[in-house]
């Protein structure tokens, strides 16, 4: 086994790599996306916010303007079938590691659906040709809704099952589920919100509106060992299996990634793991830091052996499926949470004793957080309220 790497360390690294520590901040969305592969989109607000904490200076209009007027982020279905948000250099890889395993699953499903709607005796055809027509009719338009695109093809309003069988069986356009596709395949991208900057209802453009030369630059085995050494960069020293969690791959696609690496051996308080070879020196101190991190964020998101910073604090910051609400942290680990309450104002709660120069801390960033977000009330739309979120908003 090679060199020990304890707890502390981890932390320090996850300050300075994860640019939460102050000195570590960025200047830009995109410096703040690379740092971290890419940031968790599931909760349009957390993409903003992530960054945003994360930065030296901006303000909500910074990170919409590298969103939908430069273009220089964009956002695509990847590891886990979950939306993340990349920059135009990440994204090919997360398109070619992930999203592509990704959208055969859900073309297969697809076909399922409309074998059993009774579209005809070539599914197959029926499905290639009416995706055509949703993308001559998306490129008509420059961009549109789901809904919107219903009205231009009686075909993209067939209606397909959802759930058949199911006490929550439901009835949708199959436009809404070819978009879906047409994503996981690069072939379109969600734009620019309808409503505020915290809607989930995203129109849709055409991928070429975005990056000319599309997302298909990567071939898969290529893509899979340039994701996983920028994981390790982020995220390393972890086990093979927190990669694994993270991307959605198989263990051949890990054991695959990682013998083309060759990363060094390292032991960690949990057990063996893993770190890139030329990253095996302790990082520099830095100031004890303090940070409200959104619901999602990827720095909490991005490992499955969590205990070296969460603690026994799980139950009460995640809900029954793995999604982290709003989390607070003190230097490397998780201390507590918070939400905003009836009025709007932020509300803290510390699970742990952390010290009064700790709190005071927290104070700072929490009076930070409260500047960035400008008025806005934040909602658990696309997840369940954790237990402290219900305890601090009731």
């Amino acid at each position: 086994m090679g060199r020990r790497i304890d707890v502390a360390e981890r932390r320090a690294r996850l300050g300075q790599r994860h640019r939460l520590a102050a000195t570590a901040r960025a200047g830009t969305p995109i410096q703040v996306a690379d740092s971290l592969v890419a940031l968790h989109s599931t909760d349009p607000s957390s993409v903003y916010l992530s960054a945003l904490i994360r930065m030296t200076g901006g303000d909500l209009r910074t990170v919409e303007h590298a969103l939908y007027e430069d273009r220089t982020l964009i956002r695509l279905l990847g590891m886990r079938r979950t939306v993340f948000v990349a920059s135009l250099e990440v994204a090919p890889l997360i398109q070619a590691a992930c999203s592509r395993g990704v959208a055969a699953k859900e073309r297969r499903k697809l076909i399922a659906m409309l074998t059993e709607t009774g579209v005809g005796d070539d599914v197959e055809g029926w499905l290639a040709e009416v995706s055509d027509v949703a993308l001559q009719a998306l490129l008509a338009r420059g961009s549109a809704t789901a809904a919107e695109l219903a009205g231009d093809d009686p075909r993209l309003r067939t209606q397909i099952v959802l759930a058949r069988g199911k006490d929550y069986e439901g009835r949708q356009n199959v436009v809404s589920r070819l978009m879906l596709l047409l994503g996981a395949e690069g072939r379109v991208v969600r734009g620019r919100p309808r409503g505020t900057w915290a809607s989930h209802q995203h129109s849709w453009s055409p991928t070429t509106s975005w990056t000319p030369d599309g997302l298909d630059q990567w071939s898969t085995p290529d893509a899979e060992v340039e994701l996983s050494r920028r994981w390790l960069a982020a995220y390393g020293p972890a086990r093979p299996q927190d990669l694994q969690w993270w991307t959605g791959w198989t263990k051949t696609q890990v054991k695959r990634a990682l013998a083309e690496i060759r990363p060094a051996e390292v032991e960690l308080d949990t057990g063996p793991g893993v770190v890139l070879a030329d990253d095996l020196d302790a990082p520099p101190g830095t100031e004890p830091w303090a940070a409200l991190l959104p619901a999602l964020d990827p720095t909490p998101m991005g490992w499955q052996q969590r205990h070296w910073y969460l603690g026994e604090h799980g139950p009460k910051l995640f809900d029954n499926v793995g999604n982290i609400g709003p989390s607070l942290w003190w230097d490397g680990r998780i201390v507590g949470g918070w939400a905003q309450d009836s009025g709007g104002d932020i509300v803290c709660r510390f699970l742990e004793d952390i010290g009064s120069d700790a709190e005071a801390a927290v104070e700072v960033a929490a009076a930070r957080m409260t500047e960035l977000l400008e008025g806005h009330r934040l909602t658990a739309r696309t997840r369940r309220k954790t237990w402290l979120e219900q305890e601090l908003t009731a």
